[in-house]
């Protein structure tokens, strides 16, 4: 199924984690972690993360009172004033660091993620910037962008944030994101967007991960129509204080969050996460999580919907890969919870007798889907797409209905 790509230089950068946030404070440096008005030097300040500003407290009721970051304003080197004390720390740097790591390490925050493609293009630039030469990104070898990648990770693993990759599940390629470690509830808040925002994300990933996410119909995306009609908490959910999705953990404030969002601000908002890197939009009009979405919320995603009691997971893993399946194949035997990536599933039956489940033993003709296909391959959503009968957003949602009456 092929995607419309999304923005990767996206304004906020990797530090705005929807409902996992950032840190304030990271747990093994609370101590020493310490904020400042910033640097007036690049070349003299030999912080890993230097960008010219500090890390600033937002004190509107809109974020509760937490730290807002973004990529132009987090600065490791720094001094924190509490109870008139004042602590200078630095992080440990990897040998070796320079400049160039220092300035992959900053276009990196920015974009938050990166293809190997964009990586060599990136330290193309970035040298060809240090011999005043043009420098052709073919030239970059895999080995020197994953040595970059090596010591940008050494560098922030002390913030508490990393670098990882994951295939991307439909385009097949490696994609590094760069991502907060920390997932604490007190965190989960400090975003650029308003407590609204945030309130109707999680109700958009309830959507996802429950509505549209049962043992027969593994869906986990939404469609335009589906993703408005939970533009406002459901009386339900008022009625438990769980407007925010975290438990009751967010009350404070919630009286602002409960008014739900209008249709027009759920479409802007809709956009902006595309345009940010946290969701994808496919050509059938479905929105569902993108690879660095996936990498960031990882932990959050399977603490919050998946129940170790039970054998079907809301949150479902790869065969091969072992990494989160949002679009794939799944075992023929509605029971089996065997799930294949399909740019896995090649590799995976080369190294196996014959093409049965490995759990089962059903025969595995690749009939069954994860994600989107498993609306868009049935005829009636075939027929609404050739103009024969209904909507396609009434054939998602009656789909949805039959699974449920199932």
């Amino acid at each position: 199924m092929d995607r419309a790509p999304s923005s990767q230089g996206h304004q906020f950068g990797p530090l705005q984690p929807l409902l996992q946030g950032v840190a304030d404070i990271p747990q093994r440096q609370k101590s020493r972690e310490r904020t400042r008005s910033g640097c007036s030097r690049l070349e003299t300040c030999s912080s890993p993360l230097h960008q010219h500003c500090s890390l600033s407290l937002s004190l509107s009721q809109a974020d509760r009172r937490q730290p807002r970051l973004s990529t132009n304003r987090i600065h490791a080197h720094s001094t924190y004033s509490a109870s008139s004390m004042e602590i200078d720390w630095e992080p440990p740097l990897p040998a070796g660091y320079n400049d160039l790591h220092r300035s992959f390490l900053q276009n990196f925050m920015a974009q938050g993620t990166l293809t190997l493609k964009q990586g060599k293009k990136l330290l193309a630039d970035l040298k060809s910037k240090t011999t005043f030469e043009p420098v052709d990104p073919e030239t970059i070898t895999l080995d020197q962008f994953t040595d970059a990648i090596r010591t940008a990770r050494e560098a922030v693993e002390p913030l508490d944030y990393d670098i990882r990759y994951m295939r991307d599940q439909v385009r097949d390629e490696r994609v590094w994101v760069f991502y907060n470690t920390q997932s604490d509830p007190a965190s989960q808040m400090a975003t650029v967007h308003s407590a609204e925002e945030v309130a109707y994300i999680k109700r958009l990933l309830d959507a996802m991960f429950e509505t549209y996410n049962t043992p027969r119909m593994e869906v986990m995306a939404v469609d335009e129509a589906q993703a408005l009609k939970v533009s406002r908490p459901s009386r339900q959910s008022m009625g438990n204080g769980h407007v925010n999705g975290a438990n009751g953990e967010d009350a404070e404030g919630s009286q602002s969050a409960t008014r739900g969002l209008k249709h027009s601000e759920v479409l802007a908002l809709l956009s902006n996460l595309v345009a940010e890197g946290w969701l994808e939009k496919s050509r059938d009009g479905f929105y569902s999580l993108s690879t660095r979405a996936l990498v960031e919320l990882w932990s959050w995603l399977v603490a919050t919907y998946n129940d170790e009691e039970e054998e079907w997971q809301h949150i479902k893993f790869c065969e091969a890969c072992k990494e989160i399946v949002t679009h794939g194949q799944r075992c023929n035997n509605v029971d089996c919870t065997i799930r294949l990536h399909d740019v896995c599933e090649g590799n995976f039956w080369r190294t196996r007798p014959d093409r049965k489940c490995p759990k089962c033993q059903t025969e595995w003709d690749g009939s069954q889907f994860v994600g989107e296909r498993a609306i868009t391959s049935r005829s009636a959503f075939q027929r609404s797409r050739a103009g024969r009968r209904g909507r396609r957003s009434e054939v998602a949602e009656d789909a949805g209905e039959e699974e449920a009456e199932d």
